[in-house]
């Protein structure tokens, strides 16, 4: 079995479920503070991308199966875009075409192989971790909260999904010479971090956050993450082993 076949069948069987479960009831409307409401179009514009630049990149792997698996990846970030739009409209807010933040992180995505846009992209992720479990706790609103942890919950399942592909990439490297990208892997997570918590401090502040400790939490989850991203060891399942353990992720 392709050591990426169960993460597609992980990603199929959680679009049936949703496919299943339906849509929050937007109908009840959702109470956004004007300061959360301007991070979530923030971060609705970070998950609305089509992804066509990593389909492209994991198709010239040679390996159909985890094309597969990122083409259902992307399809629920596209589904994390839609349900942030449609809760910001519950709100009675708009959704915005562009931020900077964004096109700085596609621009670097993009620069150079499969490899690098995983390890940017894990950077995203990991924020989102943090972002989503703030808003998720923070909110008094229940349909903020709901439409939180449902992506949540999918974001906890693909920072192990990229994990494997990176141990993938890393296997044919030595040891020392990972050092370097693994430097610069921080610095840019450090970067990142500090930016999105400048950007969003008023929104983290109403949801009970501080920007240190944002800042702080992010750091301390995605030093449990390297080791395992960069191990020579690339035998992982979808629901475990040499993975983060979900306690691990902070759900």
């Amino acid at each position: 079995m392709d050591e990426f076949a169960r993460w597609t069948t992980e990603f199929e069987a959680k679009q049936r479920a949703r496919a299943a479960a339906g849509d929050p009831d937007w109908g009840r409307g959702a109470r956004l503070d004007a300061a959360v409401a301007r991070s979530v179009q923030r971060f609705q514009v970070g998950e609305s991308g089509d992804g066509a630049n990593l389909i492209a990149k994991a198709e010239a792997t040679g390996d159909p199966v985890y094309a597969a698996a990122v083409r259902l990846f992307v399809a629920e970030e596209v589904n994390h875009a839609r349900l942030l739009g449609s809760l910001l409209k519950a709100g009675g807010w708009p959704t915005i075409r562009a931020h900077w933040s964004d096109a700085v992180f596609v621009r670097l995505r993009r620069a150079l192989g499969l490899r690098l846009e995983l390890m940017v992209l894990m950077v995203a992720e990991v924020v989102a971790l943090r972002y989503y479990r703030a808003l998720r706790d923070g909110t008094d609103d229940a349909l903020t909260a709901q439409v939180a942890g449902l992506i949540l919950n999918d974001e906890l399942r693909h920072v192990p999904f990229h994990c494997q592909r990176l141990r993938v990439a890393f296997a044919t490297t030595s040891r020392p010479a990972r050092l370097i990208p693994v430097l610069l892997w921080w610095i840019v997570l450090i970067g990142a971090t500090v930016v999105v918590a400048a950007d969003h401090g008023p929104a983290l502040r109403r949801l009970g956050v501080g920007r240190a400790g944002f800042v702080l939490d992010v750091i301390a989850l995605f030093r449990t993450i390297v080791p395992t991203a960069v191990s020579a060891d690339t035998r992982v399942s979808a629901g475990g082993g040499a993975v983060p353990p979900r306690a691990a992720l902070g759900w």
